[in-house]
């Protein structure tokens, strides 16, 4: 629209795309009020509204993803997860352990990661496995486990949702919900998290085209949830020296197509936790918007992926090697809230 439209202009745009049976969606910008129109071949109704008053033009988006392009909207999204903003241009730190196993393993990590300074916190209570006879979670109680750790230590919680039948339930407890690779296409999941209240971390499919998963986050956003945040964690290739191959390549490729906040794991993308403090490092680098980082109390003893989790000791280092790097590109680490009131008290 032009940048003096009216209201009454706004209105008569939005009744005659209604009228033609699209779905109009209003796009508040800096300066000026935008309409992205959905639905079958939305550019066929280009004439009937580029005229209109208050019109300023009427231009075709040209990718198979609509509104998660930023051809609909350029201006960057910040999602915010129980009160910490990512994609706002700070680093978010989000750890833990792959899965919950227990309470004390939960809040003995839960207080590591957040004295490290990690502003979110990680656990699985429900796991897809590749085998049927792997940990598959706690489940119910997992999802206690969470609530205890993050009660005793103020950081927002992340937790993977495997069915849409899990959705109310999970979202009731969570302060995020995670989508994982395997069901990075399970459409009528993504469509129950799109109905959700609380934002989504989506992971790439483990074979997905960069195409393929920002269609995914098209499923969530199309569904009502605009706070998608897209995780890279690696892809299937021919190579085996790794878990998988992660494609650093595709957060800023991804961050040029989206205005989503894109964040990495590289715990499994390689595999193996030697790797992980050099790949967390270049994905600072590479302008991702924060990191999923798997951290354990004794991962030699984990019942799940304790070979690519760190210690305690590994991820206070990384933590501080981040700083340094984060300090030198002018940038900072997110914080939780409650390491906020924290320090002004101190």
């Amino acid at each position: 629209m032009n940048v003096n439209a009216t209201k009454d202009e706004v209105d008569n745009v939005l009744a005659h795309v209604r009228d033609r049976g699209f779905k109009p969606i209003e796009l508040p910008g800096a300066d000026r009020l935008a309409i992205g129109v959905l639905g079958s071949n939305p550019a066929s109704i280009r004439d009937a509204i580029v005229d209109l008053p208050g019109v300023a033009d009427a231009v075709p988006v040209s990718k198979p993803y609509k509104q998660v392009t930023r051809e609909w909207q350029p201006r960057q999204t910040v999602v915010d997860v129980g009160g910490v903003r990512i994609g706002d241009g700070s680093f978010t730190v989000i750890a833990g352990p792959c899965a919950v196993e227990g309470l004390e393993q939960m809040t003995s990590t839960a207080r590591a990661v957040a004295r490290a300074g990690a502003a979110i916190l990680r656990g699985g209570a429900f796991k897809p496995r590749t085998s049927p006879y792997a940990f598959r979670g706690l489940g119910a109680d997992g999802l206690d486990h969470l609530d205890a750790a993050r009660s005793a230590t103020g950081l927002p919680v992340v937790t993977e949702v495997l069915t849409p039948g899990d959705v109310e339930t999970v979202a009731q407890r969570a302060d995020m919900l995670q989508v994982g690779t395997r069901n990075a296409q399970n459409f009528a999941l993504l469509e129950a998290v799109g109905a959700a209240t609380r934002p989504v971390l989506l992971k790439r499919g483990l074979s997905n085209t960069v195409e393929e998963w920002l269609l995914a986050a098209e499923y969530v956003v199309s569904h009502g949830n605009p706070g998608v945040v897209l995780c890279e964690r690696g892809i299937r290739t021919f190579e085996t020296a790794t878990r998988n191959t992660l494609d650093l390549a595709a957060v800023p490729l991804v961050k040029s197509l989206s205005h989503l906040p894109v964040v990495v794991d590289p715990s499994h993308a390689t595999g193996h936790r030697h790797l992980v403090p050099a790949m967390s490092l270049a994905a600072l680098a590479a302008g991702a918007d924060g990191l999923l980082v798997e951290v354990h109390p004794d991962p030699e003893n984990a019942m799940s992926d304790g070979p690519q989790s760190l210690t305690f000791e590994m991820f206070d280092d990384l933590m501080a090697r981040l700083r340094r790097l984060a300090e030198s590109l002018d940038r900072r680490l997110a914080t939780a809230p409650s390491q906020e009131k924290a320090a002004n008290r101190g």
